[in-house]
């Protein structure tokens, strides 16, 4: 059974610029079907910003998402988790910071993302939170290859 970030983490790390639009993120989030990016500079964390933060923080405002940049919408100095930390600190903070995904930084560089799913997997595959990126969402078909469109 998995014990760590690391062991559940998704390596890859999708990352924008401070200075990146937010339909830069927001293609980069529909190309990898993600639903947040981290706004790094020189592989320094500076923040996260997600589908949420676009929709809410930008375009509710009538913001031009071509113009706005992700830093002025990210969520700053945002909580994380190093790689070598165990899930239940995750869970943790997940849970009283109310947040969905944590960025995974080791010596001040992100390494990953884990996710409240991924630390439902690792405890109970038959979850529903474990379960809940299975599906596409309603009015989006999958593809030959089982991906979303």
């Amino acid at each position: 059974m998995a014990r760590f970030v690391r062991d559940v983490m998704t390596s890859a790390v999708a990352s924008v610029r401070p200075d990146a639009s937010l339909v830069e993120a927001a293609q980069l989030m529909r190309a990898q079907d993600i639903g947040d990016v981290l706004v790094a500079k020189d592989g320094v964390l500076l923040g996260v910003v997600t589908d949420r933060d676009i929709a809410l923080r930008a375009v509710a405002d009538g913001a031009d998402p071509l113009t706005v940049s992700c830093q002025s919408v990210c969520t700053p100095e945002p909580v994380c988790v190093g790689p070598d930390d165990d899930l239940a600190t995750a869970a943790t903070l997940m849970r009283l910071n109310a947040v969905r995904r944590l960025p995974v930084v080791e010596g001040g560089h992100p390494v990953g993302v884990v996710s409240i799913s991924d630390v439902a997997q690792a405890q109970d595959p038959d979850s529903v939170p474990a379960r809940i990126g299975e599906a596409a969402p309603d009015g989006w078909p999958e593809a030959d290859d089982g991906s979303r469109r």
